[in-house]
């Protein structure tokens, strides 16, 4: 909106609490109900502008937070995170760009170094097999989230997938905060089409993570 200094809900919540850079994740169902989680690495930037913003640090915070998230919210012990290139490809080794080899595999290297046995970091990858290869698999699901490198990447799978179901989930910041995966929708007020699934997948999904969090503290 015109004078509000933010990009969205989550660099407000972020500044309200003093955390520099919250993660914005969403977590839904795939079509068999099993977990599809995303974090974003950038958000809500041009497109021309992902490039220079697929920085080191960047994608090593974007991951430990969401290691974070998965291990002490959602109580997943051992995580499998999957990432995912920037490019086509996820760059055809350097064809068609240099961000996977220059950036996030130097990241994932540290990490895979840091996490050892308390998580499994897989990628670069190209998304679009990645989403296609863990909606085929008949049973176990290939990973428990997965990082993407810009809004659209992990949006579209999941809106595409579970719309009314996914919820979006901040993460990083010292409280419980879910909301609903769309925008506010000004165009269905007053018309009794809107639908609250999203609102209710949402306000479960923090009512679950408040006991997790209460239970961790008895």
């Amino acid at each position: 909106a015109r004078g509000f200094l933010y990009s969205g809900h989550t660099d407000f919540l972020g500044a309200l609490c003093g955390v520099e850079e919250p993660i914005m994740a969403f977590t839904g169902e795939d079509v068999r109900g099993r977990p599809l989680r995303v974090s974003l690495v950038t958000v809500h930037v041009p497109l021309s502008a992902v490039p220079g913003l697929i920085r080191r640090e960047r994608v090593l915070r974007t991951i430990r937070i969401s290691h974070a998230a998965l291990r002490d919210q959602l109580r997943i012990a051992a995580p499998r995170i999957t990432v995912c290139g920037l490019n086509p490809h996820a760059g055809e080794g350097g064809l068609f760009g240099a961000e996977e080899s220059r950036v996030i595999l130097p990241a994932l290297r540290v990490l895979r170094r840091r996490f050892a046995r308390q998580a499994e970091i897989l990628g670069p990858l190209p998304s679009d097999t990645l989403f296609a290869t863990h909606l085929l698999a008949r049973r176990q699901a290939r990973f428990d989230a997965v990082v993407c490198m810009y809004h659209d990447q992990g949006l579209i799978p999941v809106k595409l997938i579970d719309f009314y179901g996914t919820v979006n989930l901040s993460l990083g910041l010292p409280i419980i905060r879910t909301s609903v995966d769309h925008g506010v929708a000004y165009d269905l007020v007053g018309t009794g089409r809107a639908r609250p699934d999203s609102m209710v997948a949402a306000l479960r999904l923090a009512d679950s993570m408040a006991k997790r969090r209460l239970r961790g503290n008895s």
